[in-house]
């Protein structure tokens, strides 16, 4: 903080004034405020006769040491710690109130200079006076006097009387407190002038500041709700009220969707405006068009070097995903993955073209050359009969290359054939029925609303797992809809007494209704797990996806063994769907590489775990073709399964196996890397 002290036009010298002692003093243009005479005896026979006219208990406590801090802060003299373990809270002897904010703010309630506390009013004027040069002597800001020429020849001789507010209007008001911005962006004032030959330094708080992308990265990665001291210290509710004001104007105004208030780059926006300070104006629409695109075109490029880095290194996962916009083309993104993320390389509009094996075996075969052949290690798909024909192409012209259904299309599908069996098709049919009826009239929403706290259907990535999940979300608020359709607001509005609201009643009052609700989710809710395992972004798919699978295929006998027809059809449809396709040797090998989860196979199911080994095996052979390097990795591997070597017997590996990514835990997987990052 830089304070200014503007003396006023008419100031005295030195030895003007007979109370001139009493005022603090200007030294240079950068000095300090000078202190006054020490007034502690006075002070202390202030203070006792203060504490004299206090209550007993007030008193006693206003003594006792313990309610003060070992220190020789004079403010401790006036007051103590109403209560010892709030060390924050400091009562006044004076006027006995308590001040928050520490034995600095109790000073300057005190002394009366500061716009942040209400001066004592019982203070005696030698104590104020005193606390008031005890806090410019210790203060940590620049005390700068804004002289003409003339003045400054008259400050020198002698000392000005200087008056805590500017006499010289509202220019001078305007002056102090540009001087005063100034000083908080760049903590420099007055500083000597710099050779033209020196290269323009960064002001400190910019070397200490770290970057928009730094800030958002650490606030997602702590995703707490606890203020910073930096929050703290910003503007109060009103002034961030503005500020979203003008935020929501904005979204309005421009009809942008507002779900791009969830974006991390719209943070990292706000971040970086914040950081600039005031005054930033917006780029021209020419430069928005033209030199900044140009730019981002620059830094898409230096991105994409990082990633053929790690595609040399570990190797990638080339993708495809078909999909069809508003304008009914068919278009097919490309796109590679690699421990350095996901990159994408480009789209392709295959809507004049069949999509067929062979089409899409070149499309695929184009997009690897330009990766590079060698760093290409499968290609995901979808689990449509052209895409499977074109990764059996690609496997026969490639010989390290595999090909590998998309787990969550698979998951997906799974869900699909579920809700097909006749059980929960009615369910599912029924349940649809009760919330489009709800939600096409207003007045029925709103009493939902009011009986479960909340909204009915709950939306997902796919629409099947948006279907099992309203389920789940309806069956947890089922009392909430009973309530509702026999509750006096609903038997009052017209709606009740309509066929389809009849209909609707019926159902939500229906007891079987309910029991089905409870198969379907005992048969659902254990592959939806599965499913945001493989459709997520937090860990690694692969390693985690067949154990995942394997406890859903248990969950699902558990829970629906009283029921063996309605259990039989569902792992008929597990087996078509993911044994007879997603049985992938691949995710046999990350998972046997997976140490968290493998050595408690191994433990349980010896079967089961010479089974990962020979996808393992399988995998190696086909990417691995020199013989000796096969035969390096296989020894490595034993001694990994059986927990021996240098590496592997350590104790601290064997602590740690479940703490490890798995990415990162054995060193015999260097070529298999990619596999954990699938």
């Amino acid at each position: 903080m830089v304070e200014v002290i503007m003396p006023e036009a008419d100031a005295r010298s030195a030895g003007g004034s007979g109370d001139a002692a009493d005022r603090p003093s200007v030294v240079a243009s950068t000095g300090i405020v000078g202190s006054s005479s020490s007034t502690a005896p006075d002070s202390a026979a202030y203070a006792e006769k203060a504490i004299a006219k206090l209550p007993p208990h007030l008193a006693a406590e206003a003594v006792d040491p313990k309610r003060k801090a070992k220190s020789k802060d004079p403010g401790w003299k006036f007051g103590w710690w109403p209560d010892p373990t709030k060390k924050d809270f400091v009562k006044c002897i004076f006027c006995q109130k308590t001040i928050h904010a520490g034995i600095k703010r109790f000073k300057q309630h005190l002394s009366g200079g500061s716009a942040d506390c209400i001066k004592c009013e019982h203070v005696p004027e030698l104590v104020s006076r005193e606390m008031d040069a005890y806090l410019k002597k210790n203060a940590r800001n620049v005390v700068v006097s804004m002289l003409s020429d003339e003045e400054g020849d008259e400050a020198a001789v002698g000392e000005g009387e200087l008056e805590p507010e500017p006499s010289c209007g509202a220019k001078v008001k305007q002056a102090k407190k540009r001087i005063v911005q100034s000083g908080i962006t760049s903590f420099v004032v007055a500083a000597p002038t710099k050779p033209q030959t020196q290269k323009h330094s960064r002001s400190v708080s910019s070397l200490l500041c770290k970057s928009p992308e730094e800030v958002v990265a650490e606030r997602h990665k702590s995703k707490t709700s606890q203020s910073t001291l930096e929050h703290c210290t910003k503007k109060g509710k009103e002034a961030k009220q503005i500020v979203d004001d003008h935020a929501a104007d904005f979204f309005s105004e421009n009809n942008i969707p507002l779900n791009v208030i969830n974006s991390r780059s719209w943070e990292i926006l706000l971040e970086s405006i914040g950081q600039y300070g005031p005054g930033y104006r917006s780029p021209s629409y020419h430069e928005m068009r033209c030199p900044l695109l140009d730019r981002a075109v620059d830094r898409t490029a230096i991105l994409r070097k990082k990633h053929e880095e790690a595609w040399k290194e570990y190797g990638c996962s080339l993708m495809s995903d078909g999909w069809t916009d508003t304008r009914q083309r068919h278009l097919i993104n490309f796109l590679a993955n690699s421990p350095a993320g996901t990159f994408f390389l480009g789209s392709v509009d295959a809507s004049s073209q069949g999509a067929n094996a062979t089409m899409l075996a070149d499309l695929l075969q184009k997009e690897i050359e330009k990766v590079g052949k060698e760093h290409v290690v499968q290609i995901i798909t979808d689990n449509g009969a052209n895409f499977k024909a074109a990764g059996r192409i690609l496997m026969e012209m490639i010989p390290h290359l595999f090909w590998t259904p998309c787990g969550a299309h698979c998951l997906d599908l799974l869900l699909e054939d579920i809700g097909k069996i006749k059980e929960f098709k009615t369910c599912i049919n029924n349940a649809r029925k009760v919330s489009r009826f709800i939600y096409k009239h207003g007045r029925l929403i709103d009493q939902m609303r009011e009986k479960i706290g909340g909204d009915l259907v709950r939306p997902a990535v796919t629409r099947f797992a948006t279907s099992f999940l309203t389920l789940a979300s309806m069956h947890r608020n089922r009392n909430g809809l009973r309530n509702l359709f026999v509750s006096d607001e609903w038997h009052n509005t017209k709606f009740s007494n309509t066929t389809e609201g009849k209909q609707v009643e019926n159902i939500v009052l229906s007891m079987p209704f309910w029991k089905n609700i409870e198969d379907c989710l005992r048969a659902s809710q254990p592959l939806l797990i599965a499913l945001r395992i493989a459709d997520g972004d937090e860990t690694p798919a692969a390693p985690e996806i067949m154990t995942a699978m394997d406890v859903a295929k248990n969950t699902i006998k558990e829970s629906l063994k009283h029921n063996p027809r309605l259990l039989a059809e569902v792992l008929e449809y597990y087996g078509k769907r993911w044994e007879n396709q997603m049985e992938q040797k691949l995710y046999g090998a990350a998972l046997y590489l997976n140490a968290a989860k493998f050595f408690a196979i191994r433990d349980q199911d010896r079967r089961q775990a010479a089974r990962l080994r020979s996808m393992f095996n399988d995998v190696m052979w086909k990417m691995i073709s020199d013989e000796d390097e096969q035969t390096k990795i296989s020894k490595q591997a034993d001694d990994y399964e059986r927990s021996e070597g240098d590496c592997f017997s350590k104790q601290g590996a064997i602590r740690d196996r479940d703490k490890k990514n798995p990415s990162k835990f054995s060193e015999i997987v260097s070529f298999l890397s990619f596999v954990l990052l699938c």
